[in-house]
């Protein structure tokens, strides 16, 4: 994937590791670029801010950025005094720190990414054989949520699977890695959407629903041992084969590696029946963070360079499928046939996550 241009800078906050990413114009920028914004990012937006043709794109608009990663949800216990915005994942995290620093006013949206499930072609066409998938291409098909959620309950393993036998690679129980959920915006959305398929349609929303939910949550979470704390990490490993073969990451992650990678060997796209959309939101902190939030999403070089990166704008589905037109046998140009589950409060996942993550309550 791109490599990311700029000074890297780790910087330890509250506890936890945040990197900087982007630092600043090229040299024939200097002089056009005269507001410098400095922001928290989720590490999958990473490569769109450090892309030179963003960098020109905001600097002819008379703005250098300055980003640092975080997971989304780790965001809530950094100081962002001196920051000009924050842009975690999704909404949720959004709105905490919203009402953490008064921001008033609606919280910019400017584009959004489908999580799916990234699968080497072996694998997807075992999960299609038994049940548990469908493939409608060579390289893209649905995950069944409720049959997925069904083989975690009985600890079901690949060597059950008929056909899985042909692939060395296949062994051990059948589980998604995802991120951390206490800390990462993708781990966060996956139990969101669990939990509300195991709930038959119901949003968990109560501590009773908490411990209904709990002890699922745990097991999807369990079994995967260590957790990486971001979808970027978790997205290499995959690319270059190692770890799991079923890996929860952004579509955008995936569209960027189509960009880069034409023919990128038996990658198969998965999309969930039931997910969550992760909805980028921004978090303006000063007002040269709202203005710049705003050029996101109202910008036409802004946004068709968000595009190219594999964000979907929040108002046209035509520029996304347009400049994927060549990419339908992995991408969906178009979600139809994935249902949309609600998101739990921020302090209600936040539980979840907890109790996924083998604390408090009784998981057992």
């Amino acid at each position: 994937m791109r490599r990311i241009a700029g000074i890297v800078l780790a910087v330890l906050l509250v506890g936890g590791v945040v990197a900087a990413v982007v630092a600043g114009r090229s040299n024939e920028d200097k002089g056009t670029a005269t507001k410098t914004v400095h922001m928290v990012i989720g590490s999958e937006k990473a490569d769109f801010f450090a892309d030179p043709d963003v960098v020109k794109a905001l600097a002819a608009k008379g703005y250098t950025v300055k980003a640092e990663t975080s997971g989304s949800w780790a965001m809530e216990g950094l100081d962002l005094e001196g920051y000009d915005l924050a842009f975690p994942s999704s909404q949720a995290p959004a709105a905490e720190l919203a009402a953490r620093y008064k921001v008033r006013g609606a919280l910019p949206r400017p584009f959004y990414s489908p999580l799916v499930v990234v699968a080497r072609r072996g694998a997807a066409e075992v999960l299609a054989g038994n049940g548990l998938a469908t493939l409608d291409a060579a390289h893209r098909g649905t995950l069944r949520m409720s049959a997925h959620l069904d083989a975690a309950r009985h600890d079901r393993t690949w060597q059950q699977l008929k056909g899985a036998e042909k692939y060395g690679e296949l062994t051990g129980t059948l589980y998604i890695s995802s991120t951390d959920p206490e800390t990462s915006n993708s781990g966060a959305l996956y139990l969101a959407a669990a939990s509300y398929v195991a709930g038959a349609g119901r949003v968990v929303a109560s501590e009773a629903d908490v411990d209904r939910a709990a002890p699922l949550m745990r097991k999807l979470v369990s079994v995967q041992g260590a957790q990486q704390s971001s979808t970027d990490a978790a997205f290499r490993d995959f690319v270059s084969g190692a770890g799991n073969p079923l890996v929860l990451v952004y579509e955008s992650q995936v569209t960027t590696l189509l960009r880069e990678q034409h023919n990128p060997g038996d990658l198969v796209v998965l999309y969930p029946d039931t997910t969550v959309n992760s909805d980028h939101t921004v978090v303006p902190l000063t007002d040269n963070g709202r203005a710049l939030a705003e050029l996101l999403g109202t910008d036409p070089a802004l946004r068709e360079l968000a595009v190219r990166h594999g964000f979907r704008p929040q108002d046209d589905v035509a520029e996304f499928a347009a400049a994927n037109a060549s990419r339908t046998g992995y991408l969906k140009q178009e979600l139809t046939g994935v249902r949309q589950a609600p998101v739990p409060t921020s302090k209600v996942l936040h539980e979840l996550a907890r109790r996924a993550r083998g604390q408090g309550g009784n998981t057992a």
